[in-house]
């Protein structure tokens, strides 16, 4: 058997729309020198209507609107050893069927994580010049303020709920600025908190008189509307909310009430519950509500940093190395 004959066989299957970002033309070139392809990509509707094309195929390379990979589509695929995803969550593409298979499968969350990051970083940036509250105020009054208090960048205080990947991006980040960094994450080795500098405490204390908190915990039941409106109301004066992690993170009923009770707070939200938001939300009528609508994560070129992550580590599968990147079974529901 020749050198080419001996590549696995593989499938490139997720939504068109935003594929070419992903998997720009060098990293499909990269691809192709490590695998045969079965047929060209498809998408999950696609491979919906014909998933005999599977019978074939040892690796199985995904992105955003990647199969769910069920009893059912997984009988067609006996020879399948391998899943990259090229995005952030593999929840809703795993079922119990694909665990008790015994399948790696690579999450390009680290490589998701990075843009996240440094939006974070900018919002909390901006936060402590206050730049979004005096912005507003400038439009309702049409002058600009006279030496208004703010935290600014030194020494203030500023929150972080969640030191997972992109909450410990977060802090290696603010490690740059004269701030004090607090941390809520009760899974947190304290050993890794305090290398970042980072001071773990309550959530209660993460919000009380804080000037910034960034959320980055995972949305679990147990963390489902856990910022609600006390929380948020022990923010410092002028203080802000950002959320880029999860919408149902946040209580929006106790939050809004907060919110309309203190013009001072500024809640600058990524992400919502649902998303959008229904049309008749305050959210979207609240002065001090900043909506991103969901661009924090890998946007246009950004996003081929997640096709480079799974190039890699098909090179390390391909080669009979470790991956990196392999979500263990136990952690896929907390990932995104």
């Amino acid at each position: 058997m020749s050198e080419l004959d001996s590549r696995p066989t593989a499938l490139l299957v997720m939504e068109e729309r935003r594929r070419g970002d992903v998997y720009p033309p060098t990293v499909v070139q990269g691809l192709a020198e490590l695998v045969r392809w079965r047929a060209p990509a498809l998408t999950r509707e696609r491979l919906a209507q014909d998933p005999d094309v599977l019978k074939e195929v040892e690796i199985l390379l995904t992105g955003w609107g990647a199969p769910v990979l069920d009893a059912d589509l997984l009988s067609h695929a006996p020879r399948l050893r391998a899943v990259l995803v090229a995005a952030g969550s593999v929840r809703a593409t795993t079922t119990p069927a694909f665990w008790a298979r015994g399948i790696p499968i690579v999450s390009a969350a680290a490589a998701n994580a990075i843009p996240v990051a440094e939006f974070a970083l900018a919002q909390i940036l901006l936060a402590l010049k206050q730049a979004h509250r005096i912005s507003r105020e400038i439009r309702q009054t049409r002058r600009y303020p006279d030496d208004p208090p703010v935290a600014g960048g030194f020494r203030s205080r500023v929150g972080l709920y969640g030191l997972g990947a992109i909450g410990r991006l977060v802090a290696a980040h603010l490690r740059r600025f004269d701030l004090e960094v607090l941390a809520c994450d009760p899974v947190a080795d304290p050993a890794v908190a305090d290398e970042l500098g980072v001071r773990l405490v309550t959530l209660p204390d993460l919000f009380d008189g804080c000037s910034v908190v960034s959320l980055h915990a995972p949305l679990l039941p147990e963390t489902e509307g856990l910022v609600n409106g006390e929380l948020i109301s022990r923010l410092a004066q002028g203080g802000s909310l950002i959320n880029t992690a999860r919408g149902a993170l946040v209580d929006e009923h106790s939050a809004v009430d907060v919110l309309r009770r203190r013009p001072d707070l500024t809640a600058v939200l990524d992400v919502t519950w649902p998303e959008p938001p229904q049309p008749d939300s305050p959210l979207f009528t609240l002065p001090n509500v900043v909506l991103t609508g969901h661009v924090a994560g890998a946007m246009g070129g950004e996003r081929a940093r997640m096709g480079e992550l799974v190039l890699d580590e098909l090179r390390r599968l391909v080669n009979g190395q470790p991956l990196r990147h392999a979500v263990p079974a136990d952690r896929a529901h907390v990932l995104a």
